[in-house]
Formats: C-alpha cells, structure tokens, sequence
C-alpha cells in the first residue's frame, strides 16, 4: 500500500513539536525566554557545565546549532561560554548568576503549562508520548554524523 504525507513521521512529529513549542515559548515569554533556551539553562542548571559538544548531544541537537543558540544567552549575561582548560579546542559552557535566577523565575511558568498539558492530555497518556520520544532517538539513525 502506498504511503500518503498523511503517513510522513517526520511532519506529523514537526507539527507537534511546533504546536506544543509555541505553547511553551508563549508560556515562558514574560521572563524572556523561549522553550528552546529554558532548554539549555535546565541542562545546565541540572549538569553544571558542559562542552558545547555534550550539551548538544544532552538536547539531541548538532553542535553547530547549539552554538547558535548559545550566543543570544550568552549576551543576555545568562551564560559564559569558554575555551576549555582541559582541552583548548573545546568550548565550554556554564549557567550564570543572572542565568540561575532568569532559570528560577521560569522554573514556575514551565511547572504551569507542563501541569497544563498534562490535564488536557493526560498524565499517562504524557508519560507514553516522551517515552516514545526518547526510543525515537534511539532508532539507529546518526543525524548529526559527520
């Protein structure tokens, strides 16, 4: 049987992740923040510093574009990116004072909407999604090989 874009993995999952990130992005914009960037200051927040490359690999995203990203943060004072000590061709990055606090006044707005779409999805139904999600990223494909 043929396969519609009806069928198509990769929109159906694109549409979604649009949808619920703008729901987030909405949700964290009065303390300046997209979902994106709540993101990394929670990883950072949770793992302390972190090599652009690990960080990258902790969101599921290339190296380069995590880079990218980093920079608004970055002028935002919400975190320091650094050559490496250990290895001076590695950068590291780390959470900020500002950013702690920036990551803290979010932490309630994110708590909201996450407790939001649990009640209009499901709790169970939520926990099945991510579960999902993260066996997704364990498919076999090497999206960022190089």
């Amino acid at each position: 049987m043929p396969m519609s874009l009806a069928d198509c993995n990769s929109l159906a999952l694109r549409k979604a992740a649009r949808y619920l990130g703008a729901t987030y992005d909405r949700a964290l914009s009065p303390v300046g923040l997209g979902a994106r960037q709540f993101s990394i200051l929670q990883m950072l927040h949770s793992h302390g510093e972190a090599t652009i490359t690990v960080l990258a690999d902790m969101i599921a995203m290339d190296r380069t574009t995590m880079a990218s990203n980093l920079k608004p943060l970055t002028r935002e004072g919400l975190v320091t990116v650094t050559t490496s000590a250990a290895d001076r061709r590695a950068r590291v990055a780390a959470i900020t004072p500002e950013g702690e606090l920036r990551y803290q006044e979010a932490l309630p707005l994110w708590r909201g909407v996450q407790a939001q779409f649990e009640e209009r999805f499901g709790s169970r139904e939520a926990a099945q999604l991510r579960a999902s999600l993260e066996d997704v990223l364990h498919a076999g494909f090497e999206p960022w090989a190089e």
